[in-house]
């Protein structure tokens, strides 16, 4: 199995490549290439695939984490791109109108109509339960929610987004599981949890959006305490974990490492 990631808040050490605030990555495994999430920008998103000799049109499959901007900002670029239809995995509630207030109001949904996607040849599979859509791919469905979560923004009537629409792809190697989560909405040790549960696979690499931005000691020492018991592998944060909480993550846990765009992860 191989991970590259494609989209990310930070560029790699190679020539051409871009960094952007948002997240995507290409799952090699089984024959099959899964996109998940397209981060924000079209233009960025094919530049980085471009540079990565990843054609648009050879993708099997594309996994949507969660309905905000910064995943599927790239998504209708994607679609003219590929210029073929294309089986899109997620949740049913991606499509929720969902606004920010700070710093100021502001729309963080997906940019875009289902309609002007499905237009394009996006063939949506909306599901909040758990599903194998290709050999070795699962969706996560709803994940359950034992301790804190990181939901944020409101929808237009003023009410608290829970954004339960965020999901992780869960994907099975030989000796475990590798687990995508795109901002770990939903929890990180959550996520965690519920694919061990899920599955009752052990986690060989936990890759993404940790979203510890801005989260206070008490929620950081958690994470580590949590995260320890758990015995996952690999940790990989990137995208919305935080530069701070990153570097606290690192210097508390022996297995982090950081993710940049063409970094590429083989389990």
């Amino acid at each position: 199995m191989k991970v590259t990631i494609v989209f990310e808040n930070h560029a790699g050490y190679r020539k051409g490549l871009i960094g952007y605030h948002g997240f995507s990555a290409l799952v090699e495994h089984n024959g099959y290439k899964v996109l998940v999430d397209t981060g924000t920008d079209g233009g960025v998103l094919l530049n980085n695939m471009r540079e990565l000799n990843i054609d648009p049109k050879d993708i099997d499959a594309l996994f949507i984490t969660h309905g905000h901007y910064d995943h599927t900002g790239g998504l209708k670029a994607l679609l003219e791109a590929r210029g073929k239809p294309l089986d899109v995995y997620a949740h049913p509630g991606i499509f929720e109108r969902r606004i920010a207030l700070k710093p100021r109001r502001r729309e963080i949904g997906i940019p875009f109509t289902r309609e002007e996607l499905e237009e394009l040849g996006a063939r949506f599979h909306l599901s909040d339960k758990p599903q194998e859509f290709l050999p070795g791919f699962m969706s996560s469905g709803e994940i359950e929610r034992t301790t804190w979560d990181r939901a944020v923004g409101y929808f237009p009537d003023g009410k608290k987004d829970p954004v339960r629409d965020d999901i992780a792809l869960i994907v099975k190697a030989e000796k475990g599981i590798m687990v995508i989560s795109g901002c770990g909405h939903s929890g990180i040790i959550n996520i965690a949890r519920h694919a061990i549960k899920l599955s009752g696979e052990k986690i060989l690499a936990l890759i993404g959006g940790f979203h510890l931005k801005g989260a206070n000691k008490k929620i950081l020492e958690d994470a580590v305490r949590e995260l320890k018991k758990l015995d996952i592998k690999k940790l990989y944060p990137g995208h919305c974990t935080g530069l701070e909480e990153f570097a606290y993550l690192y210097s508390k846990l022996g297995n982090v490492e950081g993710i940049y765009v063409g970094k590429e992860i083989k389990i």
